[in-house]
Formats: structure tokens, sequence, C-alpha cells
């Protein structure tokens, strides 16, 4: 494994995002195990084979609770935390101010959290359509500024 480039770790903005996308990633396996942990309480199981296991055929079903989890909760995870990985990385390349950099890296965090929070505990709306579209407004800042920064290049 190569040892990280020292001239990257210098670099505080990336630093920061490092650290939002590690939170960030932790919120989706900690999503996966909730699943799966609602897969054995609800009895609910995707494959055969891990029906079996569990009781029989007869648990090899859906359950509303589990797609909540999974299908819903941990895919708008990898609809919105993947595109953010990219903006981010790139966006800390082009030498943002610290401060903002880091507002940015925060609120997409915290809104994904608590996006997650409303789904799983399903909280009355508007809580994660709120917490969804704020999450998304330094994103599209990130973007933007990205491809401000590039359209010469264009």
């Amino acid at each position: 494994r190569a040892a990280p480039s020292p001239r990257m770790m210098e670099n505080t903005v990336f630093m920061s995002f490092t650290f939002y996308s590690t939170i960030l990633i932790l919120k989706m396996y900690i999503i996966a195990i909730i699943t799966g942990q609602v897969r054995l309480r609800k009895k609910a199981f995707a494959n055969p084979e891990d029906a079996l296991r569990n009781g029989g055929l007869q648990y090899y079903r859906e359950d509303p609770d589990v797609e909540r989890c999974r299908r819903r909760a941990h895919h708008n995870d990898m609809e919105n935390i993947f595109p953010f990985l990219f903006l981010g990385a790139v966006y800390s390349l082009l030498d943002p101010s610290p401060t903002v950099a880091r507002i940015h890296f925060f609120i997409f965090c915290v809104g994904r959290i608590i996006h997650t929070i409303a789904y799983l505990l399903q909280l009355k709306a508007p809580t994660r359509s709120v917490a969804y579209s704020v999450a998304q407004l330094p994103c599209f800042s990130m973007a933007l500024q990205i491809l401000l920064a590039t359209t010469p290049y264009w």
C-alpha cells in the first residue's frame, strides 16, 4: 500500500472532505446492518437459502420495513452520496476557502444523516424532503464552481 502523499495530507480542504465522506460511508454501512437486523426480526429474506436456514421458504419474501431500509434509504444514499464523493474530491482540488468548503461538507453530511433518520423513523413530512433539499444545495454549489473552473478547458 502506497503511503499517502504528504502534499495531499496538507490540503486541509481535502482532509475535511475525507472526514465527512468517511462519516457518510460509515452511515451507509450502518443502514446495511440495520437492514439485516430488520430482515432477521421480520423474517423476510431475499434469498431462498437464507429463508430455509431461518425457518422455511415462507420467509423468502419482501417486507415493507425491510424495503424502507434497503430499497429506499440505502438506495437514496447511493444516488446522493456517490455524486457527492466525486464533486467533493474535485472541488477540494480547486483550492476553495477551507471554511466555505467545510460548511459545504458539513451541510451535506448533516442533511444526509437527518434524511436517513427521517426515513427510518418515518418522521412526519416534510422533514425528509427538507433534509434532502438542504443537502443538495452544497452539491449544486460545488458542481457550479467546478464547471466555472473548468470552462476554459472545454
